[in-house]
């Protein structure tokens, strides 16, 4: 099996204009579906998504586009990033014409891509992202622009926008470390240097080929497969890149993927489980729509009107009175106080409970590595949040669904129980006292339940 997958990573390396041109084609119909339903006018009641081309672009990029493209990069790491991204193709596009400066040092902060995930989808709740092309252009078309301006800026035939700025790379990272598929590097052979000696590869991102380990950064673009006879496409178990981690310690090197940043921690606990759950949750929250009602009443009664009135510009608030969808300024405030609060709330529960586990195992060292076991959990909630709009808009449709509800139960029991394995093994590894081990794991258990309770709520307890 990893004779053919090498063979394959070569072909990839080998036919690298038959990529390019699949790139060009990704972006072209990219292009087309972000930019014309936007001139179009909005959808009649009774359209259909076979019928109007707005429905139709809504449905590829939010019930087709975005759910499969996560999941692919659980399966397949980040092809997506390396072979079909229309950001990054263009980016780098831009970057081969470009200025070609350096990369500025504020740049390479670590924290960008947290906050631009933070950006991007609160900002999209706000101007519901999901439902509108005006709104869709807005955001995916601004980000593709800044990718260009960066490429063009910095860089010399290579993606910074990707590696630094991109508001989803983090998110990519995160889950690339669950694929069972990835470039493994021999770093000894590396070194050897054997024949034939290959071109220097153009890696995009940036990357130390000779000491990667992982495919979190790895966009899987094949270009340095084979290099040196040190890099190929190969299996791994799905769990190497969280349980077998390398950290600075007295004991000998495992020789696995180095130890997560602060900052992958922050944005799986506090984004990736807390905000997007707020994100994806507060339209049918009943908690939502109680304290709406309940400020709505105390403005009223103190003859506080302006909050209350819908006259934000569509780009800063949903406005679309023509079909009824407006959004005053108290919705606004409170999407942001929902999103926000459910974030600190969650992402912090899960830190406390994920530091009483490591108190109690003896090994604070341990966090980062015992919160990335959450990261199924993490990437499933994605998967199920974005294809609820798959659900909606085929259910609009008449297509039936009954299949749904046990499909979402198994893959929601599936995650918790497969990030709970993960830091059972976690905790394993470090070899402590049996008393020690429990005591840890007991913690990781509430820290499970309580995402899985998240999302039955939306799923079936306020249903």
């Amino acid at each position: 099996m990893n004779a053919s997958l090498a063979r394959l990573g070569d072909a990839m390396r080998r036919h690298a204009g038959v990529i390019r041109a699949l790139q060009w084609s990704v972006v072209t119909f990219y292009a087309v579906l972000l930019v014309i339903p936007a001139l179009l006018p909005l959808p009649a009641a009774h359209s259909g998504l076979l019928d109007n081309l707005t429905l139709f672009a809504q449905f590829v990029f939010w019930g087709l586009w975005w759910p499969f493209v996560l999941l692919s990069v659980v399966l397949f790491g980040r092809l997506w990033c390396g072979v079909l991204c229309p950001e990054g193709s263009l980016s780098e596009w831009a970057s081969r014409r470009g200025l070609g400066r350096g990369t500025p040092r504020w740049m390479r902060w670590g924290g960008w891509p947290t906050l631009a995930f933070i950006l991007t989808t609160v900002y999209g709740q706000l101007i519901s992202v999901y439902d509108y092309a005006q709104a869709a252009l807005l955001i995916l078309g601004g980000s593709t622009l800044a990718a260009m301006l960066v490429g063009f800026l910095y860089g010399r035939g290579k993606r910074i926008w990707c590696r630094y700025l991109c508001p989803v790379s983090g998110v990519f990272g995160l889950l690339a470390k669950l694929a069972p598929v990835h470039f493994r590097v021999d770093e000894q052979r590396w070194r050897e240097n054997p024949l034939p000696h290959l071109p220097p590869p153009n890696c995009a991102p940036l990357l130390d080929i000779r000491r990667m380990r992982g495919a979190s950064d790895c966009h899987a673009c094949g270009r340095c497969s084979g290099q040196r006879g040190a890099v190929s496409l190969a299996l791994r178990s799905p769990n190497q890149e969280i349980i077998h981690v390398e950290r600075h310690r007295d004991d000998v090197s495992c020789g696995g993927p180095s130890e997560p940043s602060p900052w992958d921690v922050r944005l799986l606990l506090f984004g990736v489980i807390g905000l997007a759950m707020g994100a994806f949750q507060w339209t049918v929250s009943p908690w939502f729509i109680d304290l709406k009602q309940t400020l709505a009443t105390w403005l009223v009664e103190r003859d506080l009107f302006w909050p209350l009135e819908a006259n934000a510009p569509w780009w800063l608030l949903t406005h679309y009175p023509q079909v009824n969808d407006t959004f005053n300024w108290l919705d606004g405030a409170l999407i942001l106080v929902y999103l926000l609060g459910i974030g600190l709330l969650l992402g912090g529960a899960l830190s406390l409970l994920l530091r009483a586990a490591t108190t109690l195992a003896g090994r604070p060292t341990l966090f980062r590595q015992l919160a990335l076991s959450l990261t199924p959990l993490g990437a499933a909630g994605l998967f199920l949040g974005l294809s609820s709009t798959t659900v909606k808009l085929l259910r609009f449709e008449g297509v039936p669904l009954d299949w749904v509800q046990p499909t979402r139960a198994a893959l929601l029991a599936g995650a918790i129980a497969w990030s709970l394995w993960l830091g059972w093994q976690v905790l394993r590894g470090e070899r402590l006292p049996a008393r020690r081990t429990l005591g840890a794991f007991i913690c990781m258990l509430p820290a499970a339940g309580l995402v899985g309770y998240g999302w039955w709520l939306q799923f079936w307890g306020w249903v």
